[in-house]
């Protein structure tokens, strides 16, 4: 596990949280025992009978939670600079609130302090494209919850794909995906890559990776296996374990794409991946309001995909840095109730007779559910259904729908609808369509965090107009 996931030692608790974990023959306790009804005594007896025993018996370190985690890893900087793990960020600071750190550029005291520096001697900030003391916390509060050594933060989701791939498939190389990742990252293998010398198979999950294991039996150079998992917005699943034994075997790294999922309900990397992308615009930041990205990994890899960034550009501001570390705070509450409500949709919306089929990993009627269970805490938001109607018919049920708004994205406090064939895919032809699964009466609807009955009510008002 990551050093910023430990859990925080008593000594580093602010002073009115170490008073609570003071010994029962403390000051502290005895005027709050004052103030309490007396115990009968055998219950007392029982209680110092206890305590006494468990002196002779220090207890074992549990790890932090994710909902601990999402709140603590990365900050408490206090005087000295230390975090939940004891790495610190070189900023002082006695807020609860990680600060904006807007500077660019960030000096030093002396030639030795900067000699110090460059030879890693001491952690420090040199210029803002580099890094910054903000990003930096939210950068090891990934890691925490990715269970991973290193996180880079990036200024997109696509930016982070993009340079993973640069960083990762040299010229020669050969990258294979799936035929339904996301839609940018994979015209960007197919028609950037390419004019690198770098050579991409696009393969389709339904065949149980009997596809994967032929190309890995049929090329030796197979640097990259990159994938979503689930993807956008058919819902299939990847089986991980097995890609990541199948991949490593050849020697190829194993890249998922894990934004339909986020790191409340799967963590690739304990699964056996080498790196995890996340469009942190998403889940994590969780409002609509911040654009970002990252991908976490081992310390070796992540430092060659920072060095690529460096080159590339696509540095993160310290403003929307922040604002993921709020909306980070909070993810955990929120993808619970995603969850819960987009399961209860899902099933509903399966009994309705208006509904032609439901994509969501977590009914068991779906082909992935148990790829899913095996993986995933959670299913996610986001459920893709596929009406009784035509392409007009399913836009008049778009346009019926009063809570969500029709926009892309995913993952917000508000519900979001899209028809795709209309949204993602309208300028595209049928072919291209139909090889991607997208049908002119599929909708797409990311749940928010409102009210299972009112969406509800709101979708079933709307139904009633077709």
């Amino acid at each position: 596990m990551a050093p910023s996931s430990r859990l925080v030692k008593s000594s580093s608790l602010p002073r009115h949280q170490r008073s609570l974990v003071q010994p029962l023959h403390s000051p502290r306790h005895k005027r709050v025992a004052a103030l309490c009804p007396a115990a009968p005594e055998s219950l007392l007896q029982e209680l110092v009978t206890a305590a006494a025993g468990d002196a002779h018996h220090q207890p074992r370190a549990r790890p932090a939670s994710d909902e601990t985690l999402a709140v603590h890893a990365g900050e408490k900087l206090g005087k000295k600079g230390a975090d939940v793990g004891g790495r610190g960020t070189g900023t002082e600071t006695d807020s609860i609130a990680t600060p904006i750190v807007s500077g660019t550029t960030h000096w030093f005291k002396s030639s030795e302090d900067l000699i110090a520096f460059k030879e890693g001697r001491r952690h420090s900030f040199e210029y803002g494209r580099y890094s910054n003391p903000t990003v930096k916390v939210l950068e090891d509060k990934i890691s925490a919850l990715e269970r991973a050594e290193a996180t880079l933060v990036t200024s997109s989701g696509m930016n982070a794909i993009t340079t993973t791939l640069l960083a990762l498939v040299p010229p020669g190389g050969h990258v294979v995906t799936t035929t339904d990742c996301y839609s940018e990252a994979r015209a960007f293998i197919r028609e950037k890559l390419s004019r690198m010398g770098i050579r991409s198979t696009f393969i389709d999950l339904d065949d149980g990776m009997e596809s994967l294991r032929a190309v890995l039996d049929e090329n030796d150079d197979v640097i990259l296996f990159y994938a979503d998992s689930p993807t956008n917005p058919m819902l299939k699943c990847v089986d991980i374990r097995h890609v990541a034994e199948l991949c490593h075997r050849k020697g190829a790294l194993v890249c998922i794409d894990s934004t339909m999922a986020s790191p409340i309900n799967q963590k690739p990397l304990t699964l056996g991946a080498d790196h995890v992308l996340h469009s942190a615009t998403k889940y994590m930041a969780g409002h609509h309001d911040a654009i970002a990205g990252c991908v976490s990994g081992s310390e070796a890899f992540i430092s060659r995909i920072r060095a690529w960034h460096h080159d590339i550009e696509g540095a993160i501001s310290p403003n929307a840095a922040y604002m993921v570390i709020r909306g980070l705070k909070t993810m955990a509450l929120r993808v619970e109730a995603h969850n819960r409500t987009a399961l209860r949709m899902a099933r509903m919306l399966e009994r309705h007779p208006k509904i032609e089929r439901v994509h969501y990993p977590g009914l068991e009627s779906s082909p992935w559910h148990q790829v899913a269970t095996s993986q995933m805490s959670g299913y996610g938001g986001v459920v893709s259904f596929e009406l009784k109607a035509d392409l007009h018919g399913t836009m008049s049920f778009v346009d019926a729908l009063e809570i969500p708004f029709i926009a892309t994205s995913l993952g917000g406090c508000e519900s979001l609808v899209q028809q795709p064939a209309v949204m993602s895919f309208w300028a595209r032809s049928q072919e291209e369509k139909a090889k991607n699964g997208i049908k002119d009466n599929m909708v797409r609807f990311s749940f928010g965090i409102e009210k299972f009955e009112d969406l509800m009510d709101d979708i079933l008002q709307a139904l009633n107009r077709i």
